[in-house]
């Protein structure tokens, strides 16, 4: 599956929204090194590269972990 594979729904961030692959990965490239490092984004991005490379449910796995990347989820 392409990267430029879009997401079943968009995901929402602050200036527009990230509707491909692709999109998301650039996301995450973007942000500082420590945040990339971070177990929440290093998931995330294991879920993309499984999309692009599998395809199949790991598209709506993508996009969940990249959620629950952006929210914070299991921060404590």
């Amino acid at each position: 599956m392409p990267w430029s594979t879009p997401f079943d729904d968009p995901i929402s961030i602050r200036r527009g929204s990230l509707v491909t692959l692709q999109q998301a990965a650039d996301y995450i490239m973007k942000l500082p090194e420590d945040a990339q490092q971070e177990p929440r984004w290093q998931i995330a991005v294991e879920h993309l590269i499984h999309a692009a490379e599998q395809g199949g449910g790991w598209l709506m796995f993508a996009r969940i972990a990249m959620l629950r990347a952006l929210n914070g989820d299991g921060e404590g």
